[in-house]
């Protein structure tokens, strides 16, 4: 597969993904390698990363606790004094190796540690591919709210390795499909008709199916970097979603949810507003719940839990002037951005959602 040509710097897939890795550290003035892994990562992804690289080149791992629970700033000062034991300097690099907690706690860390250290993003899992580790945004969690604190970072490469997917739970595998449907739903009709196909199941249509998603996520940071405009696009779900997300980890009395998992709940409740005030055709609303249903599940939203939700959805990063902004859809490829709605709205679609 081709790289994926970005602001300052590539993504590369595959094979060609380790070649790349290996003239870059042969090429430039690197003092010393660190690997950044969670738990999960450490186990499933990091023995074979490590046959990739020559014997030369000596590398030091990090290894921190999996889970969004762990992505917040006692994480980095873990990380940042773990940095400093192992005297890393300003010549350093890290090489991010996990799902999306990884990569972005990864990322701000090496960009905040001594004002800025290069760093290097090899996603593992589906979410991470097609989303996280794409388009520069580091960052972690303040207490409950997602991504709060954080700023926008180029790594100097990120590397595409699909068979890294063979090691994951198929739970955790359809948490990233989640957001290809809704690349699906905002850019590309017949992405979403691949996805509704279910061919995201065979390796050599996901393989296209991440490079797709890479694309339009790639093509639409060039053209809106700081998420000034077209880049919130790329929430379509994630207003409503975040809160639940936000309000299951939490508790800990209740189920947890996967990311996906809360951005799918979280775009039936949008695509419902979007019917009601963009006239987004009923029938596709139907076949995205029908979808999801199927895919997913139903995970059951307590009428005592939403207004918690909706205080939750105050703290949306789009949000303008105190009001909560959202994505809206007049159609597959058509979008409203910063559209206003009513919490009587969302609690609608909540109760679409249910029933």
């Amino acid at each position: 597969m081709k790289p994926i040509i970005s602001a300052s710097y590539s993504i590369y897939f595959n094979d060609d993904a380790y070649q790349n890795l290996n003239d870059y550290i042969s090429k430039n003035e690197i003092s010393k390698v660190y690997i950044l892994t969670d738990n999960n990562s450490h186990k499933f992804c990091l023995p074979k990363f490590k046959t990739k690289i020559p014997n030369s080149v000596t590398i030091q791992t990090i290894t921190i606790k999996d889970g969004e629970i762990n992505k917040n700033i006692n994480t980095c000062v873990h990380v940042w004094k773990k940095l400093t034991e192992l005297e890393a300097d300003r010549k350093s690099l890290i090489i991010n190796i996990g799902g999306g907690m990884v990569t972005d706690l990864g990322g701000f860390v090496a960009s905040t540690f001594k004002r800025g250290i290069k760093f290097i993003n090899i996603p593992t899992t589906l979410l991470s591919m097609v989303d996280a580790s794409v388009g520069s945004k580091t960052g972690v969690d303040l207490d409950n709210l997602k991504n709060l604190v954080g700023l926008f970072s180029n790594p100097e490469m990120v590397l595409i390795d699909s068979t890294f997917l063979e090691t994951l739970p198929e739970r955790e595998l359809k948490s990233g499909v989640a957001e290809v449907i809704k690349y699906g739903l905002t850019f590309d009709a017949d992405l979403l008709a691949t996805i509704k196909q279910d061919k995201w199941k065979e390796v050599a249509a996901l393989n296209n199916i991440i490079y797709q998603s890479i694309e339009i996520k790639n093509k639409v940071v060039l053209e809106d970097f700081k998420e000034t405009g077209l880049r919130k696009v790329l929430n379509f779900g994630h207003t409503v979603g975040h809160a639940i997300e936000s309000y299951y980890l939490d508790h800990k009395d209740l189920d947890r949810l996967l990311h996906g998992e809360a951005i799918a709940i979280g775009m039936i409740v949008e695509a419902y507003i979007s019917k009601q005030q963009c006239g987004f055709p009923e029938a596709e609303l139907d076949a995205l719940k029908q979808y999801v249903l199927k895919t997913y599940g139903k995970t059951t939203i307590s009428k005592e839990h939403i207004p918690a939700i909706l205080e939750l959805m105050k703290h949306d990063k789009k949000n303008i002037k105190g009001t909560v902004r959202y994505i809206l859809l007049k159609n597959i490829g058509e979008f409203v951005i910063d559209a206003e709605s009513s919490n009587e709205m969302v609690v609608e679609g909540l109760a679409y959602y249910e029933r």
